[in-house]
């Protein structure tokens, strides 16, 4: 196991022992947030966790969760989520997150904004002084909007791109039937403004840009762990 894939998989065990018998619990998308479903479903194997509810954000989610053995539900039997365990392209140091690498940006919302206390499990690599350095924020985005909204933020100065699929022809569609713009801004001074800027622009249906969503961060690093605790905001 690679220092990176050892990091991630200690930031969820730490983020597992949030979990409690009963509970609702949010599953993440993506490579970290996976270990965390993986290492519930160990817990409850084991007996160590009893009676536990997966709301999964994504397709993927939803069959590591079957892998695993955790039973699911939805957000119109629970609309309130105990706790969600999810993963992140980028934070800052305040916990605001950039999220949406693996499209599932618009559920993972939906769900955060559901739950009692959200963590965000990741690796060093992904803290940056600024959301956006090296990192495009990810929109989804209504399939007959894509180009006024691609000319809309080439307006904003953005360099966007429409994100094509691999191993298949043509765009990447999320799980809810719409496309992927990745809109390149470089660091973002206010995170915050260009966030109404885009909900604004008429066929974006949500942002990458995970503002105050977070209550606590678990970053596995090459020799430990570091603890960072957000102010929730949303």
């Amino acid at each position: 196991m690679t220092w990176v894939e050892d990091a991630k998989r200690r930031a969820a065990e730490e983020a597992v022992k949030h979990v409690e018998d009963g509970q609702v619990i949010g599953l993440g998308s993506g490579s970290t947030a996976a270990y965390a479903i993986r290492l519930l479903g160990e817990r409850l194997r084991g007996g160590e966790l009893r009676e536990i509810l997966g709301i999964p954000t994504s397709l993927q989610a939803a069959s590591e969760a079957v892998e695993a053995g955790i039973p699911l539900t939805t957000l119109e039997e629970h609309p309130v989520v105990d706790v969600s365990i999810d993963g992140a392209d980028q934070l800052d140091a305040r916990l605001n997150l950039i999220k949406g690498g693996g499209g599932a940006l618009l559920r993972e919302k939906i769900v955060a904004s559901c739950s009692k206390l959200y963590i965000i499990v990741a690796d060093e690599r992904k803290l940056a002084r600024r959301l956006g350095e090296n990192c495009p924020i990810p929109l989804e985005v209504h399939p007959m909007a894509v180009k006024p909204i691609t000319m809309r933020l080439e307006e904003l100065g953005a360099k966007a791109s429409l994100r094509m699929a691999r191993g298949k022809v043509g765009p990447v569609v999320t799980d809810n039937g719409n496309l992927i713009i990745d809109a390149d801004f470089g660091p973002v001074e206010n995170p915050e403004e260009l966030d109404r800027r885009l909900r604004m622009i008429p066929g974006v249906l949500e942002t990458g840009l995970f503002l105050g969503y977070a209550n606590l961060a678990y970053i596995g690093t090459r020799s430990g762990l570091r603890r960072i605790e957000g102010q929730r905001r949303r």
